[in-house]
Formats: structure tokens, C-alpha cells, sequence
């Protein structure tokens, strides 16, 4: 596969139109290291001119800040700036809310302006201008549902372009009850992921779980590390692995594209 590190570019004299931010999750957790491959695989299939920090990419502060240590995150977020802006960076993928939101709203306090889009926004500009040549019978006896991660919806006004980017899919499509500027929260966001459950009747990622299942959904479509992970656990929970696959949008592309 071919990945574009940004120091071999600009070595050579080259500048890529993007950098590709791949995020914590998309460079180490297993289950988005899938979803890292499958953009990757859109990116060269198409052409796009990109590049990744590789090594030199580092946590964005996100958690840090959301669990209430300003000094940590504008340690990480200092040193993040001075490498990209080392580099001219302008255009900014995320795969990761998260990293989307932070990047675009938080950084250029501290000097870091770019111009940041998520997956699914480049994706669904693409989609629009033809250039996604989707196979039109591999997702056509399925039905799908889509949850909306908080920080790329609610946190960015980020509702239509995943949704346009689905309905390209030949597939049924079927909306919880609670969705778009009323969506329920998986439960991670905010830093709760990597803190233990406050006391409760029910944990927030399983109620959500069940309003996905609810719909009868052949796949649960998601946007966000946080999201696949929280959904991807409340799908075990209540042992429905077998039959409900939860997949990132952009595995949905690739796989329709054949890549």
C-alpha cells in the first residue's frame, strides 16, 4: 500500500495538496487500523495527492483537554503546530472527529490555521462530482443505519455530507429515533472513554446499542473511533455480532468500490 511520508516529500522537493492526520485510534487500535487501510485505499485509488506525518504524528491533546489538563494538551498541540507548520501544511484530512474538531476549532488559538475536512465531507464532495464508481449490488439486500458521532455532528454541523455519502450506496437506509442534532452519545466523548462508568441503571454506550438495533439494521454505519468502539461493545453485549456488522463509512466506500 502505498502511504506518503510528509519528511520523504519534502526532502524531494514535493508538496502534497493534503495531509492525511491519521489519528491515536486510526495508528493503533486494530479495529480502526482497518478503517485507516480502507481510506488509505480511496486516497491512491483516486489519485489524491497526500502524505502522513508518520512518526512524527502525535496526539492532538484532545483527552487531555476534555479531562480538564490544559497544560498536557497545549504541550501536545505546541509541539503538533510546529511540525506542520515546519511543513507548510494547509489541508488537513481527519478520520476522527475528535482530531477534526480539535485541529479546526482549538488550534488556531494557539497559532495552528488549517483548513481541516472529515472523511466523509471529502468523500461525499467526490461522490457528488462522480467520481466514485460504486458497485451497485454489493450492499443492495442490506439495511443500514447511521449514528451521529457528537463532535462531527452536534460539535460541527456535520449531518448531510455521511448521509449523502450512504445514500450513493444502493441499500435501505433507516434513522433512529434520536439522530442529527438530537442524536444520542455513544459515551466516550469528553474523555469519558478512559474513565470508569458513573452509577447508573444503564450505560450510555448500551443504550444507544439497542436504539441501533432496534431498527432492525443489517450494519450500523459510524464515523468516529470513539463511536465504532462503544457500538462495536454494545453489539456484543447484547450478542448480535453474528448477524449486525458495525462498519466506518469508509469501509462501506472501499468495499463498494472493490478496493
Amino acid at each position: 500500500m502505498n502511504v506518503p511520508v510528509m519528511a520523504d516529500l519534502f526532502a524531494k522537493g514535493e508538496k502534497p495538496e493534503y495531509l492525511f492526520w491519521v489519528g491515536c485510534a486510526g495508528a493503533f487500535d486494530k479495529r480502526y487500523q482497518k478503517v485507516t487501510r480502507a481510506f488509505t485505499k480511496i486516497l491512491n485509488h483516486l489519485n489524491i495527492s497526500f502524505a502522513v506525518l508518520g512518526t512524527e504524528e502525535s496526539c492532538t491533546g484532545d483527552p487531555a483537554k476534555r479531562a480538564g489538563n490544559e497544560m498536557l494538551f497545549q504541550m501536545q498541540a505546541f509541539q503538533n503546530i510546529e511540525i506542520l507548520n515546519s511543513y507548510e501544511v494547509q489541508k488537513i484530512i481527519t478520520i476522527c472527529p475528535h482530531c477534526f474538531n480539535i485541529l479546526k476549532n482549538e488550534y488556531s488559538e494557539l497559532g495552528g490555521k488549517y483548513e481541516l475536512v472529515h472523511h466523509t465531507e471529502f468523500l461525499s464532495k467526490l461522490a457528488d462530482e462522480g467520481k466514485l464508481k460504486i458497485d451497485k449490488s454489493i450492499f443492495s439486500d442490506k439495511r443500514i443505519t447511521y449514528h451521529d458521532p457528537c463532535y462531527l455532528g452536534r460539535g460541527n454541523d456535520v449531518f448531510d455530507a455521511p448521509r449523502n455519502l450512504l445514500a450513493k450506496i444502493p441499500s435501505q437506509k433507516v434513522e433512529m429515533p434520536r439522530n442529527k442534532e438530537n442524536a444520542l452519545c455513544c459515551g466516550a466523548g469528553g474523555a469519558q472513554m478512559f474513565k470508569e462508568a458513573e452509577k447508573g441503571n444503564k450505560e450510555i454506550f448500551l443504550e444507544r446499542a439497542e436504539e441501533a438495533l432496534d431498527t432492525k439494521a443489517d450494519i450500523i454505519a459510524t464515523a468516529c473511533p470513539f463511536c465504532m468502539t462503544m457500538l462495536s461493545d454494545g453489539i456484543k453485549m447484547k450478542e448480535k455480532e453474528e448477524t449486525v456488522k458495525n462498519y466506518d463509512i469508509a469501509e462501506l466506500i472501499a468495499m463498494s468500490l472493490n478496493l
